[in-house]
């Protein structure tokens, strides 16, 4: 299909770091936005002990191989990876049926130097989720309202103290989750 003012473009030959090709070019045909839109089930939604919820990655994975099948879509680095004292980053473009559809950067800690290519790794998934934020994946996840029916709901915040520096803290959980184990005792 070709749009007035639009160049074709060969995406095999597309240098995805530096390129913009397709955004905004149209939007995707019902059934696949209907699949990006579709509500999120909330036995998918985890939560870390801090009280942030949110979804695992993976599930992203699979949302994206439903709307436009494995191989239709993928991540391309635009920037080469940055390993700080304690973080690594890079920024990714989410390319879909051949455009580009969002750009994140992904981040992600490591504490020994050992653990770069795994944070490496991470890194590429934290850009995975922000870049589905763009095409409304999972978007229940960043809304307030949403956040705190699912918490009163689902989750309980609880006391606990940690067994070796006997600090106490309030932790969320699920309810349907075991309660937590070492080094936490509720």
């Amino acid at each position: 299909m070709e749009l007035e003012g639009v160049v074709e473009c060969d995406t095999a030959a597309n240098d995805w770091s530096k390129s913009y090709y397709g955004l905004s070019v149209e939007a995707f045909p019902r059934e696949i936005a209907d699949v990006l839109l579709a509500p999120i089930d909330e036995m998918d939604i985890e939560m870390k002990p801090d009280g942030l919820i949110y979804l695992p990655e993976i599930k992203y994975r699979r949302i994206l191989n439903k709307a436009f099948g494995p191989g239709a879509w993928g991540l391309a680095p635009r920037t080469e990876t940055n390993v700080g004292p304690k973080i690594v980053s890079r920024e990714y473009a989410l390319v879909c049926q051949g455009r580009l559809v969002a750009i994140a950067r992904g981040e992600n800690e490591y504490f020994d130097p050992a653990g770069i290519p795994t944070a490496a790794e991470g890194c590429k998934s934290n850009a995975l989720m922000r870049c589905c934020k763009d095409l409304g994946i999972a978007s229940e996840l960043w809304d307030p309202r949403f956040i705190r029916e699912f918490k009163a709901k689902h989750c309980v915040e609880v006391f606990a103290e940690n067994f070796t520096t006997k600090k106490k803290r309030k932790l969320w959980r699920r309810k349907d989750q075991p309660k937590f184990e070492y080094p936490w005792k509720e």
